[in-house]
Formats: C-alpha cells, sequence, structure tokens
C-alpha cells in the first residue's frame, strides 16, 4: 500500500477529499522513492482511486518499474474521506478554532461526523466490501496488489487487516509517499507487516 506523493493542498495545510488537485514536485518525487521501496515485488494488479494525486503516483510508479502492462483497476471506492465542510480550508486554522482535543478526534477518530462529510467509518464502509469482493481473493490466492490510494482509504484497510479497534486506529497515520507491505496467508491471515518508506515530514500531512 502506498499514499499517493504531496499534493498542492497537501503542502499548504488544506484539507482535499475529494477535490481532484494534482501532485507538487516533491510529490512526483516521493512516487518515485515509493518505486524503488517497493522494486523487489513483482505485482500482478494494480489499484487506485479516481482522484488525480493518486493515479498520478500510480503512474510514475508504473513508468519507473516499467509495468504498464499490468491490468489497472481505478475505483471510486478508493477516494480519500470526503471533509464536507472543511474541505478547502487550512487545517492549522481548525485545529485553533476547535481546539486540540476536538480537532485529533475530526481529524484520526473512527466516528466523529464532519457536517456534510464521510466520518473514517463511512470511508471504511465504502472501501472494504470492494476490497473483499475484488482485491482480498487476489491474494488469498497468491497474486500481489499494489494499492496506491490516500490516508484514509489505506486507514480502513488497515483496520481490517489488523483487526485494529476504534482507539486503536484513531492512532495510526500515513503520510504522503510512504509504502506498507502486509503479507496475507492463503487462509486470509496477516502473516507480516513490514513499514518500508516513512516519510520524515508526517506531522505536515
Amino acid at each position: 500500500m502506498v499514499r499517493h506523493g504531496e499534493s498542492v493542498w497537501n503542502e499548504k495545510g488544506i484539507w482535499t477529499g475529494w477535490q481532484d488537485i494534482p501532485l507538487t514536485e516533491k510529490g512526483r518525487y516521493e512516487a518515485k522513492l515509493a518505486a524503488k521501496a517497493v522494486f523487489d515485488i513483482e505485482f500482478d494488479l494494480l489499484v487506485t482511486s479516481d482522484l488525480k494525486r493518486a493515479f498520478e503516483t500510480l503512474e510514475i510508479i508504473k513508468e519507473e518499474l516499467k509495468i504498464f502492462h499490468l491490468p489497472t483497476v481505478k475505483h471510486e471506492a478508493y477516494k480519500e474521506r470526503h471533509y464536507g465542510i472543511f474541505t478547502g480550508k487550512s487545517k492549522w486554522e481548525i485545529k485553533r478554532e476547535l481546539g486540540e482535543e476536538k480537532f485529533k478526534r475530526i481529524r484520526r477518530g473512527w466516528d466523529e461526523a464532519i457536517p456534510e462529510g464521510e466520518t473514517l467509518k463511512d470511508v471504511y464502509d465504502r472501501t472494504i466490501p470492494h476490497f473483499l469482493n475484488n482485491i482480498f481473493p487476489k491474494l488469498l490466492e497468491g497474486e500481489n496488489v499494489l494499492i496506491v490510494a490516500h490516508g484514509n482509504t489505506h486507514r480502513a484497510i488497515i483496520k481490517h487487516l489488523e483487526n485494529l479497534s476504534a482507539e486503536e486506529i484513531s492512532e495510526i497515520e500515513m503520510a504522503t509517499g510512504e509504502v506498507l507491505v502486509y503479507q496475507i496467508g492463503k487462509r486470509g491471515q496477516l502473516i507480516k507487516k513490514e513499514k518500508r518508506l516513512i516519510n520524515k515530514n508526517k506531522g505536515k500531512q
């Protein structure tokens, strides 16, 4: 699993959600680093959301690894969380308005509502059914799948794969360009989790 590279709004600390914002030059570089982190894996299937910053990241990875020929699934189920009324606003201004505790619950909590937006639970409810029906069976068959998506999309999948509680997932964060590799057994059990690339500037995302 790879989170997309830095987008123009990531750079500015603006909540992006479903807005279709492109990568920065730094984001394109992060995508190249992500490709290097998984160069030894022979992929069978590529998956991404239908938002530009995710599939642009995947295109860079495909170019770096020369895997243009592989089947690719681009699907709205893997979109980022919809941030409702906070979309397009500065995260840090909202933090000042709401206070640190409330801000953390909204940003990382499991079922903390945003008016006109989604909770992480909502993201889970639209992402995991597609993952279980279309991606997980490939893993059980021994195929290697690359998913390039968003922080909250990946948090939803992480919650499922690691069977985390609502409290535990609230402590999980995945910054731009980060890479996680999971090994799944033939019975669906989690065998191994490996952090291959960690963004040192994660606090800015």
